[in-house]
Formats: structure tokens, C-alpha cells, sequence
């Protein structure tokens, strides 16, 4: 397949876009539009990609071996997984994880229009990845007022060479988004590739008052959320949530935390009880529920084990906090119907009870979803809060600059 006969290419934008109008509810806006005419996507795809099948397992896709699976996976309304294992090639496909992607158009899209920009603004996008966004930003804006971040010395490359091939000259630094980029400060919208577990203050001294951050968001319950602050002219922060698609998390926000490594260890002695609390209703529960128990709970995981090797026990949920330093665990035993179930606690901080107590918060809440949260940041952390920033309610705890992966 030639895929870069001008005609294919027309048809093939054409009905991507038709399938990001859907997703938008309205017509893609007539400036992206002709951004996206000007920059097909698959022009900023490298060769060789991973694609997620029905069992969310990734399958390599080589251009010169499946052309046509790799350009319909170009001008899908999907993500396409352009790195794996921080670039480090598995030796088992099955150990490979996305380090890298191109996120789904809908998404890039729908992230554009709530920039609301206009001609002349300043951008800084931190995770150039393929360089798509930025392509679709300087036709927007023109190059010299988009500066993009990519920590990643190989992805940045990437996006280098396709910017610069179909024509497109932003700034471009290999370095850590999370600092930002101050030479070219103040500017007017601050926009994130990848996700966050708290804003990095430098993205709020970097943005002029008045200006916009948005950023996906990420934390240790839940892994999903668009945030969208406003900058003030005290030197803080503060907007709401929204529902949107999981991003991969910034890679100076990562841990490298592992359950039966570094948490539940042989010596240990836990609390038994019991609870009424279903453990599926806190953990891959609706979206409403575990986004709110994330932002509540602020340091704690979860891990489910399916069929322990632990008599009785058909399935255990374990959750703990990120330092590792409290863990519980809540077993099924199989019961359909089941009225309590057995847990185990261990620690200076009982775990589980912290999950009922946020569980019974948020019901006495009104069961409130993704939009009615929001975050204040300020040069002394960031606070959670609900309908009002008045109404904070926690704040994230410090982060260690290491890798996090089940």
C-alpha cells in the first residue's frame, strides 16, 4: 500500500474526522480541521507499532510486513502504542508495556478545543511523542509561538523528524516536562501528553495569569480524568475535572512499588475482622466511585488475586499505601450473595477502614462524579476539593521520583 497517494490520504482524514465529530457531539472546528488535513496522522508514525487486541494484550505491527493493518490502525479512533518498556525490547512480547504512544484522535481533539486558543497564544506541551499535537498546534498557531518537551531522547527524535518532514519547525527540548521550559516563559496555555499525579509548580510560574494548564490526571486508586486549571494572579491554581480517557503517567511521577517485593512480607502479623462493604464496589467499580475514593484515599493501591493459593479463598483483594508501609487484604470466599467477607490488616494504618470511611463519604455525598471535583495548586502543594475550592479536603502526599508498574 502507498500511503501517501494524496487522494487515500483525503479519504482517510475525512473519515477520522467524521469519527471524532461523533465522539465531540459537533464538527471538528474548521482551524483543527484544516490542521488535520494538513498533518495526516499516520505521516507522524513510526514503522514499527503495537496494537491492543480484544484481550488488551500488544501485538507488534511492522508498516513493511501489514501496510494496510498498520494504516487502518493510523486512522482509527484508537491509541497507538509507538514505544514499549521505555524503549528496552522485551524479551517476551507478553512482558511488553506502552512507554510511548499516539493518543486516540477524539482525545487530541477534544484537548484542543478546551485550550480555547486563539492567534498569537503561546503554547507548552509537555510529551511531544510523535509530534502530532505539535504539528496540529503550529498550524494552528504557527512555530514560533509552540514549544514542546519530550524527556525521551529517542521519541524525541521522532517527533523531530516528522515535524521537520512535513514541514513544521516548534521548539522542540529533550528534557523533563515537569520543569517545564523557562526560556520561553510566560505562555499563555500549559498542555499535557501524559498524565500527572500532581501539577509540578513550575507549569503554573510558566503560565501568565489568566492562563490555562490542562493536563490528564492520575492517581494511585484511579487512572483516569482531564483537569483543567486557571492560573491566578496570586500564583495559585485552581479548576475542575472532567471524564476522560486513561493517559500513561509522567515518568519522573512513576514508582516502582511491588506487592510481595516490597509491601506484604513473611513476618508479618495481621489484624483479623470483618466487613459488609463489598470489595467490588471501591475497586473496578464505575467510574464515579473510584474516581472520588482516588482524590479521598490520596496514597493508596489496590491489586486483585484471583484464585490465591490460600484455602478457601476464591479471590483476595489486596490494597495498600505507597510508601508500603500499611497493607489489607478483603477475601471472597466464593459465596454468591455474600453479606461479609474476611479481612486482614497490617500496619501502623488500617487500611480497609480508611476505604469504608471514604466509601460512606462519598455516598453521603450524593455519590458526586468526576465533574463536581476539582484541585487548587499552590507553591506549597495541591488540595482536592468538591463543588467549592473552599471545600478541600486533601492533599497529595510527595512523590518519589521512581518507577510504579503492577
Amino acid at each position: 500500500m502507498t500511503t501517501h497517494q494524496p487522494g487515500l490520504e483525503r479519504t482517510a482524514v475525512g473519515g477520522l474526522l467524521q469519527a471524532v465529530s461523533q465522539y465531540l457531539g459537533h464538527e471538528v472546528a474548521p482551524e483543527w480541521r484544516g490542521a488535520a488535513e494538513a498533518a495526516p496522522r499516520h505521516r507522524f508514525l513510526p514503522d514499527r507499532v503495537w496494537l491492543s487486541g480484544d484481550d488488551e494484550a500488544l501485538t507488534l505491527c511492522e508498516r513493511g510486513r501489514e501496510p494496510e493493518r498498520w494504516f487502518a490502525a493510523a486512522y482509527g479512533d484508537v491509541p497507538v502504542v509507538t514505544q514499549v518498556n521505555d524503549g528496552e525490547e522485551p524479551s517476551d512480547p507478553a512482558d511488553a508495556w506502552p512507554s510511548s504512544s499516539a493518543s486516540a484522535p477524539s482525545i487530541v481533539f477534544r484537548m484542543l478545543e478546551l485550550l480555547d486558543l486563539a492567534p498569537g497564544m503561546r503554547v507548552l506541551e509537555i510529551g511531544a511523542g510523535t509530534g502530532y499535537n505539535a504539528a496540529l498546534l503550529s498550524h494552528r498557531l504557527g512555530d514560533a509561538n509552540v514549544t514542546t518537551v519530550e524527556i525521551d531522547p529517542a521519541v524525541a527524535e521522532l517527533a523531530r523528524s516528522g515535524l521537520k518532514a512535513n514541514g513544521y519547525s516548534p521548539t522542540l527540548v529533550c528534557g523533563d516536562g515537569s520543569l517545564g521550559w523557562a526560556a520561553r516563559a510566560p505562555y499563555d496555555r500549559v498542555v499535557a501528553t501524559c498524565a500527572v499525579q500532581r501539577v509540578p509548580y513550575a507549569w503554573v510560574e510558566q503560565t501568565r495569569p489568566g492562563g490555562v494548564i490542562l493536563t490528564p490526571w492520575s492517581d494511585d486508586w484511579s487512572h483516569c480524568g482531564l483537569l483543567r486549571l486557571i492560573v491566578g494572579e496570586n500564583g495559585t491554581a485552581s479548576g475542575r475535572f472532567s471524564a476522560e480517557s486513561a493517559f500513561m503517567l509522567m515518568r519522573t511521577q512513576r514508582r516502582d512499588l511491588r506487592l510481595f517485593r516490597d509491601v506484604v512480607m513473611d513476618d508479618h502479623v495481621p489484624v483479623e475482622s470483618t466487613t459488609a462493604l463489598d470489595p467490588w464496589a471501591v475497586a473496578d467499580s464505575p467510574v464515579e466511585t473510584q474516581f472520588a475514593l482516588g482524590l479521598r484515599l490520596g496514597d493508596l493501591w489496590y491489586a486483585w488475586h484471583h484464585e490465591p493459593d490460600v484455602e478457601g479463598v476464591e479471590t483476595r483483594l489486596w490494597l495498600a499505601t505507597t510508601d508500603g508501609g500499611s497493607w489489607a487484604a478483603v477475601d471472597w470466599d466464593g459465596t454468591r450473595g455474600a453479606e461479609r467477607y474476611t479481612v486482614w490488616q497490617h500496619g501502623p494504618r488500617r487500611v480497609w477502614e480508611e476505604v469504608e470511611a471514604a466509601h460512606r463519604w462519598w455516598l453521603g455525598a450524593g455519590r458526586p462524579g468526576p465533574e463536581r471535583f476539582g484541585l487548587t495548586v499552590t507553591a506549597d502543594g495541591q488540595w482536592a476539593w468538591l463543588d467549592e475550592p473552599g471545600a478541600g479536603f486533601a492533599a497529595r502526599p510527595a512523590l518519589q521520583e521512581t518507577e510504579q508498574r503492577d
